[in-house]
């Protein structure tokens, strides 16, 4: 049977279930080096994810008496992001209540896919984080090429003890900079590698599925303040390091640019990745907690709305565009 309607018609051959297996074909890479790298604890703890997701997905759906749409892959996206930002041992339970509360409370309360004004994922890191902060912030002893152990993640050596002890434990610079691009550091599942996130959210734009302003926006917005405003003056920080540091490349290329919790317009996607990028600074530089691209994406995705009132664009033959 074929609708018939009014016009405008706009032909597409995209789909939500083709651009969400698409978002998670990115991550692929990404995700199989978090389990080389971190063993069997990361694969359980994206399996506890992903199936709470799912599940919790599937049973809302069936108590809300609307179609059951688990084979779209929204849900199955939503758990692996939030999976790739957790800590490798993090116990399983805890994975799986922060899929729960990502899908049923952030998705569903608000009416599903489409209309949650904040990123899923983040809300369920952000509800783990909250509830159980020691967990979320204890690492696998790792070895560094400088042949020494650590717990810590890079940007909680920098919050704790300072640049000079983050070059001592990596052994310089080039070592530093090599451990961030290729995943030999300390860090939540699926955040390690910039390399193959960058190869992943590239893929992306390729496909068009999002825009370059709003990563490239924000990283660089985190590498010029993080350069300016350095830990021995002005114009004395390291913004390779910050730029490839923590959450911010995984958040950058596929948690700002959801579609559905970003501003619609150009200007007001950039307004937001600056703002992302801001408050993501204030939070490593300033704050008690050595990340902040959860907080500073879901603050933003708060603002969303009054950003497209003040960058809508003019209606043509309107009082304001005469």
């Amino acid at each position: 049977m074929n609708t018939v309607s009014a016009s405008p018609h706009i032909s597409s051959s995209e789909s939500v279930p083709k651009i969400m297996w698409s978002v998670s074909l990115a991550l692929a890479p990404a995700t199989l080096f978090g389990v080389f790298y971190f063993k069997t604890n990361a694969l359980m703890v994206i399996l506890a994810s992903v199936l709470a997701a799912v599940a919790t997905e599937y049973l809302v759906q069936k108590f809300r008496k609307i179609p059951v749409t688990v084979n779209d892959g929204s849900a199955f996206l939503t758990g692996l992001l939030l999976a790739l930002c957790l800590p490798p041992e993090l116990p399983l339970y805890m994975a799986a209540l922060g899929s729960v509360v990502a899908v049923a409370i952030t998705k569903h309360s608000m009416g599903g896919l489409g209309q949650n004004i904040f990123n899923p994922a983040h809300i369920g890191r952000a509800a783990i984080m909250v509830s159980w902060p020691v967990a979320m912030t204890t690492w696998t002893s790792l070895t560094t090429s400088a042949d020494v152990v650590t717990t810590a993640t890079p940007l909680n050596i920098l919050k704790m003890q300072g640049y000079d002890a983050l070059i001592n434990t990596f052994g310089s610079n080039i070592d530093l900079y090599k451990a961030l691009l290729l995943g030999s550091r300390n860090g939540s599942i699926g955040e390690t590698c910039t390399i193959l996130l960058v190869l992943g959210g590239v893929y992306l734009i390729y496909k068009k599925y999002i825009n370059w302003q709003i990563p490239v926006v924000m990283i660089a917005t985190v590498g010029v303040l993080t350069w300016i405003f350095g830990p021995n003056g002005f114009f004395t920080g390291d913004p390779a390091f910050h730029m490839m540091a923590g959450g911010l490349v995984i958040g950058a290329f596929f948690m700002a640019t959801d579609m559905v919790t970003i501003p619609i317009t150009k200007k007001g996607q950039i307004i937001f990745a600056i703002g992302c990028g801001l408050i993501t600074t204030i939070i490593r530089l300033k704050g008690g907690y050595p990340e902040g691209v959860c907080y500073s994406i879901l603050l933003m995705n708060a603002l969303t709305p009054l950003i497209d009132r003040l960058t809508k664009p003019t209606k043509f033959g309107s009082k304001e565009a005469v």
